[in-house]
Formats: structure tokens, sequence, C-alpha cells
């Protein structure tokens, strides 16, 4: 099934700048972007602060607090009778965000950024699916500008948080979040912003998003559809 495309979903790797040129694409586009706005709609949905959320943001619960939760529908603990909805923490955040990436892709005409949504749409017609990634040393060199004081620790630290987001899509999405069969395309960000804005746009038929004759159908990225 193919359909013309109304929602861009961009994955990527931590320090790759991906965010940023999210944020780029959609200003071109006229489109909403929703990166920590997902965070912030699932914090207002679970009742609790924004600030709360971000530290359940694209990371797994501890795994004795895993192991632990198997039992919380035993009535011999004292958690026991608890409902899922009464329990914030990293897979209740998941399910919130994906509702929200959901209910944006019905409205259309958005940029989502992370959190499993090329994962959570990935039958979803109409989408696009981009994954940006950079060199080592480039994701090291932004490392270094933007958080000097462990700049010694670059390496260790990029990859820790790429190993934590992508343990997170394994564990809520049954996905391995780095492969190529859930993407349409994958980018390098050193062919700098308005390259990837271009090839982005021209490979979606969004290069003139005012003009129907731009438009282009796309088929669905993912093997298990």
């Amino acid at each position: 099934m193919q359909s013309p495309v109304h929602i861009i979903t961009i994955e990527r790797e931590y320090g790759s700048r991906g965010g940023e040129f999210a944020h780029d694409l959609a200003e071109r586009l006229g489109w909403k972007l929703l990166d920590s706005e997902l965070v912030e709609d699932a914090a207002r949905a679970a009742g609790v602060s924004p600030e709360l959320a971000s530290r359940f943001d694209e990371r797994l619960d501890p795994w004795y607090y895993r192991y632990g939760k198997i039992f919380w529908h035993d009535a011999a603990f004292p958690m026991a009778g608890l409902s899922d909805e009464q329990v914030f923490d990293s897979e209740r955040m998941f399910e919130l965000i994906r509702s929200e990436i959901l209910k944006a892709a019905e409205s259309g005409n958005c940029v989502l950024v992370g959190r499993g949504a090329a994962c959570a749409l990935a039958c979803h017609p109409g989408c696009f699916h981009v994954f940006v990634y950079a060199t080592a040393r480039a994701k090291r060199e932004w490392f270094q500008k933007a958080f000097p004081n462990q700049a010694a620790h670059a390496d260790q630290l990029l990859a820790a948080f790429d190993k934590r987001r992508a343990a997170a899509i394994r564990q809520f999405y049954q996905q391995d979040w780095c492969s190529r069969s859930l993407y349409h395309m994958l980018l390098n960000s050193a062919m700098g912003k308005e390259a990837m804005i271009e090839a982005v746009t021209g490979a979606a038929g969004l290069a003139s998003v005012s003009s129907p004759a731009g438009e282009r159908s796309i088929g669905i990225a993912g093997e298990t559809c």
C-alpha cells in the first residue's frame, strides 16, 4: 500500500544532531514538531510533572524494579491491587507516548522525533521513516563542546546513551532500534542539514509541499506489516 507522505519520523544516534535536523525539517515544511512535546503530553495524560516524566524518557526501568513488578498483582504483596494506570514508570511512559504518537499520526503533517515512533507507525500509511547517524569523531566533537566537563568520557557516554535507547525499544516494541528494515532512509549528518532536508523532502515527494505535483506515494518500510 502506498500513500502520500504526511508524517515523518526521525530516529537518531545521540550526538548526530538529528533532533536539530528534525526541528529545521518541520520548520521548512510548516509541520508540527513533536520531540520533547511527546514527553510533556505523556506527563499531562498521567498527571505527573514533565520533569518526572523526562526521567523515564527512552530508557528501561532497572531490572530489579521490573522483576518486582511481576508480584504486584499478587494479593500477598503490599502493592497488590494497583492498576497499571496508577503506576508511573518507563513502561507506562512508553504506552502514553505511543498513544500520543498514534494521535498525532491521525492528524498528520507532523515530524516525530525518536521514542519508537518508527516502530509505533511501522504499518501506518503515509509515513516516511528516517534514521540519522554520524561518525564517531563528529559525535565526540559535539559531545565535547556540549559537555566539556565530561569530555574525557565522551565515547563511553555516547555509547551508553544509545545502548539505553536501543534496549528500551527492544523491550517495548521487540525491534532492533537501528535495523535498516525499519527505515526508508538512513542519513549521515556529515552531509549537512540543508542537504538532508533536500534528500528527505525529495524522496518523500515533499520538495514542493504546496504543489500537488510534488506529492509522491511511499510504501510501508516495515517487514512485519
